[in-house]
């Protein structure tokens, strides 16, 4: 793999990750990730952020450094915006083979480097403000960006190409192949990154939403033209896009958007039966909502979805006393992660004893959450309480509000791509070609019925699709 050049003598190394192992030990990554790195060559090299040896990670930057004629000897600076194991893995074997090479970091960065890989000379801290000169007009300058997403981050700003370091900041999962610039994807395959993208800040940054607004603001002084993260696209072309996504992501922390991600579970469709009702009356209003079920659906997929709405419905069975013990991990990452300011209804059946309820609060001590009355019963709900229900998922929905942006086109359902569909396609319209077609009503793109995975967008995953009549001749 080549290096690819963003500006004058500044290039992109990036490694693509494609495995079944889980990224931080927990998210799956089924279209995998880039770790990126980045050369400034001046009178000296710099190489900002780093890598780990995953997979074939150093290999594919040794190949990628080899094609602007350098390797990790040549080297004279490795500039370490955050110091998470993914980026800085491989430091110990680097400094082996460059002694030489100065390595910079925040003050709290070199003690991490001191405390993870026992390196003790050679190092530099830097605070907000340092700059670091290169020669031949390439300077770099150090902002501290604390606790985006560990308390020791920095980013790294050159202003002759108005490109900024971000690291984590701004990342996304997605391998990128040779393509790894924003101008170079279609608006569709946009869509489908935005949604890891998602699932990214959700599952690694959302705990320090109020950080990423303070770095934003901190930076808001800069000309940045491109924004160059670790994980993800390079933005070179459009880096406000990205920016205002972030932002977009980090206030998803105070409510979030006006939809109700649903979370069940059932032993022996007591549970479900009782949702099912919810579903009518959230219906009835037309919220659109996703729903998946555990431990079915991997958690990664539920936290991003959770994350974004303003409500929830936590559907569970009583388990021995206490919750079902899947929904129990869910609300242990919740609470991990700070899933605050949501509306939540909370129902469930129970066998011969409740017990719930009382796990439940403890559970969710400290999110701020505003409860609806809870509904439960023993084993089938009878016709009372499927009525009450049915008028606690339609209060919900009304609490919740109906975005205008989806006014008039009914409630939706989602799903992730491995997950039970709610509704399939209509039978639709024609292409040219003679083939089927269907309009995604959430993100407005049209594909042929052999482009769709199960009845489903492939960009978003949304199950509600109409058909595109067929032109008249």
């Amino acid at each position: 793999m080549k290096a690819q050049q963003l500006a004058d003598n500044i290039f992109c190394v990036h490694a693509d990750i494609r495995t079944d192992e889980l990224f931080e030990g927990i998210w799956p990554i089924p279209h995998g990730v880039t770790l990126n790195s980045y050369v400034v060559k001046g009178e000296k090299v710099a190489l900002i952020d780093f890598v780990r040896d995953w997979t074939d990670a150093t290999a594919q930057h040794e190949s990628a450094l080899k094609s602007v004629g350098l390797d990790f000897t040549k080297v004279d600076y490795l500039i370490l915006n955050h110091l998470e194991p993914d980026h800085t893995g491989y430091l110990a074997e680097f400094r082996a083979m460059n002694p030489k090479a100065e390595i910079l970091a925040t003050e709290k960065g070199v003690k991490l480097i001191q405390s993870f890989y026992k390196i003790d000379s050679g190092l530099r801290a830097v605070k907000d403000g340092d700059t670091l000169d290169l020669g031949l007009g390439k300077k770099l300058t150090f902002f501290e960006t604390p606790n985006l997403h560990w308390p020791e981050t920095m980013v790294t700003w050159e202003a002759d190409s108005g490109t900024l370091f971000t690291c984590d900041a701004f990342g996304s999962y997605g391998a990128l192949g040779d393509r790894i610039f924003d101008d170079q994807y279609t608006e569709a395959e946009h869509a489908a990154f935005e949604e890891e993208s998602l699932r990214y800040y959700a599952n690694i940054v959302s705990s320090f939403s109020l950080f990423v607004e303070q770095a934003v603001a901190k930076l808001g002084g800069l000309q940045i033209r491109c924004i160059a993260p670790s994980h993800g696209i390079v933005w070179r072309t459009n880096p406000g896009i990205v920016k205002e996504r972030y932002l977009k992501y980090a206030s998803f922390a105070k409510g979030g958007e006006a939809s109700i991600t649903i979370i069940w579970g059932s032993m022996y469709g007591n549970t479900k039966r009782g949702l099912d009702a919810v579903i009518r009356g959230i219906e009835s209003a037309g919220v659109p909502y996703s729903s998946y079920r555990v431990p079915n659906d991997n958690i990664s997929y539920i936290l991003a979805a959770a994350y974004k709405s303003r409500a929830l419905v936590l559907a569970m069975p009583t388990y021995e006393y206490a919750m079902f013990p899947p929904m129990s991990y869910v609300l242990d990452i919740f609470r991990r992660k700070h899933l605050k300011h949501k509306t939540v209804l909370r129902i469930g059946s129970w066998g011969w004893a409740g017990g719930a309820k009382k796990d439940y609060e403890k559970a969710i001590e400290g999110l701020d959450w505003t409860s609806l009355e809870s509904v439960e019963w023993p084993g089938q709900a009878d016709a009372l309480t499927m009525a009450a229900l049915e008028k606690q998922g339609r209060e919900l929905a009304l609490q919740v509000g109906r975005p205008e942006a989806d006014a008039g086109n009914g409630p939706e359902t989602s799903h992730r791509p491995d997950g039970d569909a709610a509704c399939k396609a209509e039978p639709a319209g024609t292409s040219a070609s003679g083939e089927k077609q269907y309009l995604c009503k959430r993100c407005g793109l049209v594909f042929k019925e052999s482009e769709l995975l199960d009845g489903r967008c492939p960009v978003c995953f949304s199950t509600v699709l109409v058909p595109v009549e067929p032109a008249l001749s």
